[in-house]
């Protein structure tokens, strides 16, 4: 850790009235000075920051080179605005604070914030930057605002004469949604000559970031341990209530889900059991039963088939003989249709007469294309239908025989 005095040179002109850094120049500006007086300080305790205003009346020390860093941040409200930045003036009794300093093992640096325009020529900053380095004193430039007259080079000439070593920068910040503090958090401005910055630099940057550190809750227990304690102490409070919370509602269900698998496993059974028992009867009513009983009860289905039966044949011829009473139209297709059934017999009769004549049947079957007489399909098919035709004749033959002797 660099064991260092600085010197924060305000620019408190009217320039610093405009609003093209939000909320305004000199707001803007007074917030980077916050945080790099922040950064000073917490980087090494014996560190030492001053602050002076280079407009106005003229060139006024607010506060001497001091570690307390509220007495510094305290100097900054209630500052008055107005005149002309006197850049020169300002750097020297700068340099003439730093050379009483009371710890003369401190380097010495002066940080120059510029938000109006330079009237100065480059010899006379070069000759100013000299003799800055001849004593062994760093510059560091903030670069903001106007923007004319050269100011951007007169600015570098002057760093460039001064730094030894790149112990001297100058950062550029345009206007724009960023705010001035945020530029210069990644800049050696505000984290040191290499060293990597302080822990406040590092939760400064993190803040700027988006509140994301590398610190439980965003907070160093380095720069307030009470509250990182106290944030602890909280979370872990929330997070047994959470649990005891959790716990409760899982067993909760448990009990839950446990009387509805009881009431669904009773009903089970007793439906079950309620099965069984009507099971059980309906056996018992079927072994009660008698041989007799089940013998008579045939008995009497036999009995009402054949006398539906006949009823049923009864009732058709007298609704026929009815019908043919009332409709002679009726009676004379039944006339018609006896007389077709029995020219069927006669036609099936001559077909009888047909395939007994074998040298008929050959002459035809010759006479078909694609056909052989002599298959044995064939003669086995007609000898079957003329086995049929001397069946049937026989049993006509027979009929009328018995008929007689009926």
């Amino acid at each position: 850790m660099v064991l260092e005095a600085t010197m924060i040179c305000i620019d408190n002109s009217e320039w610093m009235r405009n609003g093209d850094y939000s909320p305004s120049r000199f707001q803007s500006q007074a917030d980077a000075i916050n945080l790099i007086c922040g950064a000073k300080t917490q980087s090494n305790p014996e560190n030492t920051v001053g602050v002076l205003t280079m407009a106005g009346k003229g060139v006024r020390v607010l506060v001497t080179p001091t570690s307390d860093l509220g007495k510094i941040l305290a100097c900054l409200h209630g500052l008055d605005i107005g005149c002309e930045m006197n850049l020169t003036a300002g750097i020297q009794v700068a340099q003439l604070a730093l050379k009483h300093r009371q710890n003369k093992k401190q380097k010495q640096r002066i940080i120059v914030f510029a938000g109006s325009p330079i009237k100065y020529e480059k010899k006379t900053l070069e000759a100013i930057g000299r003799k800055l380095k001849k004593n062994s004193v760093a510059l560091d430039v903030v670069d903001f605002g106007e923007s004319d007259d050269g100011k951007a080079e007169k600015l570098e000439t002057l760093v460039a004469s001064v730094n030894n070593n790149d112990n001297s920068h100058i950062v550029h910040v345009s206007p724009g949604p960023n705010a001035l503090s945020d530029v210069l958090i990644s800049t050696p401005i505000f984290s040191g000559d290499g060293e990597g910055g302080s822990g406040f630099a590092a939760a400064a940057a993190a803040a700027s970031a988006g509140g994301v550190s590398g610190f439980d809750f965003g907070v160093d227990p380095n720069l307030d341990p009470e509250l990182a304690l106290a944030l602890r102490i909280s979370m872990e409070e929330e997070r047994a209530r959470q649990e005891a919370a959790a716990k409760k509602a899982a067993e909760e269900a448990a009990k839950v889900e446990t009387g509805g698998e009881q009431a669904s496993s009773s009903h089970d059974t007793t439906m079950s059991e309620a099965v069984n028992t009507s099971a059980v009867i309906a056996d018992d009513k079927r072994q009660n039963l008698t041989d007799d009983e089940a013998s008579l009860l045939e008995q009497a289905l036999a009995m009402s088939m054949d006398g539906a039966k006949s009823s049923s044949v009864d009732t058709i011829d007298a609704d026929m003989s009815d019908a043919t009473a009332e409709d002679p139209e009726l009676a004379y297709a039944l006339k018609m249709s006896v007389q077709e059934s029995a020219g069927d017999s006669s036609t099936h009769s001559g077909m009888n007469k047909v395939l007994e004549d074998q040298s008929f049947v050959s002459s035809v079957l010759n006479s078909l294309p694609g056909v052989d007489p002599n298959d044995p399909s064939l003669k086995d098919f007609l000898a079957s239908l003329q086995d049929q035709s001397e069946t049937q004749q026989k049993q006509k033959e027979d009929s009328p025989e018995k008929d007689g002797d009926k």
